[in-house]
């Protein structure tokens, strides 16, 4: 007896008899509407208005800026900001490495020397190319608590003094503002005057942190009796309920300015200039002084006494040179 195949025991499958149709079709879509979701999305990118800026001015203070502008332009704002730890100098260092092929539109510095520093190099374009802005200071922060004003040091320079023996916190002098206050002290007292109040400022046991936000906060707990600190940082500490208070300006304080610049070959340089612009507005720098985050919105600083006087070119000049020599006295 011959055997025939059962039938309907071994059914064909309809999916596989379609397979190669239904791979033709997919190859056919993907031909078709991958390119044109592509191109669709490179026409909106090109259409859409934004502008990059990178900031150290800190997030709290900056981001609600940055959303009245949106609201204000429809300019969209992509912002980059930086670290505690690398205040100011990652981001210089990267618009540095990025000169050639220009990736930010803005810099928003909440300090002076790296923007002098960027300009140096040409960073910035040629006219315009950045501004001064309102201020803060650099003060000694006191933890009432712990210590008297009429007993706390006036000046940065009686720190070394052996009752402050580990009772004073400061961040280490490479990053933020802590570099340039030192580099203008340096400035005002000689290399060889400077030198010898570093070593004995690290000889006398401060609590060495990572930015000066760091320090207030260990003054405002009592952890620290004093410290050097800037003015945004004492405020906050205040607004806290904090047992802290900032001594006079004199002479050894540093004004510590806002500063903006547009980037040279800014890859938006329209949607650049219109927030250029609207960081020096009175509306945005009232803005920050009521926040706290500046003292003044003018350029020419608090009315108390000025403090430092900064030869900014020499500063520039010595910048390598003076930051070698705190490397050696406080990285040891």
């Amino acid at each position: 007896m011959s055997l025939q195949p059962n039938n309907a025991e071994n059914p064909k499958n309809p999916f596989f008899s379609c397979l190669p149709f239904l791979l033709f079709v997919c190859i056919v879509c993907i031909c078709i509407f991958v390119p044109a979701y592509m191109a669709a999305r490179k026409h909106a990118e090109q259409h859409t208005h934004i502008v990059i800026i990178y900031t150290s001015q800190d997030e709290e203070y900056s981001e609600p800026i940055f959303k009245e502008f949106e609201k204000k332009t429809g300019i969209q704002v992509k912002a980059v900001f930086d670290s505690e730890a690398v205040k100011t100098v990652g981001l210089a260092n990267r618009l540095l490495a990025e000169s050639s092929h220009p990736q930010c539109d803005v810099f928003w510095n909440n300090e002076e020397l790296r923007t002098r520093f960027l300009a140096s190099k040409n960073v910035f374009r040629e006219t315009n190319g950045w501004v001064l802005l309102g201020c803060r200071s650099r003060r000694l922060i006191v933890n009432t608590n712990k210590l008297s004003l009429d007993k706390a040091p006036r000046n940065f320079s009686e720190a070394t003094n052996e009752m402050w023996r580990g009772k004073f916190a400061m961040a280490y002098p490479f990053s933020g503002t802590t570099p340039t206050h030192f580099l203008a002290l340096r400035q005002a007292w000689g290399d060889a005057g400077w030198q010898a109040w570093c070593r004995a400022l690290a000889a006398n046991k401060p609590f060495m942190v990572d930015g000066n936000s760091v320090v207030a906060r260990m003054v405002g707990s009592g952890e620290a009796w004093f410290g050097f600190t800037d003015s945004d940082d004492t405020a906050e500490e205040q607004a806290d309920g904090k047992p802290v208070a900032p001594m006079p300006m004199g002479p050894e304080t540093l004004v510590i300015h806002n500063t903006a610049g547009v980037v040279r070959g800014a890859p938006h340089p329209a949607e650049a200039q219109e927030l250029f612009e609207y960081l020096q507005t009175e509306e945005v720098q009232q803005r920050l002084v009521k926040a706290k985050a500046l003292e003044t919105t003018s350029p020419d600083g608090p009315k108390e006494q000025p403090g430092l006087k900064v030869d900014w070119d020499k500063l520039l000049k010595d910048l390598d040179k003076g930051t070698e020599e705190m490397k050696g006295i406080f990285l040891r």
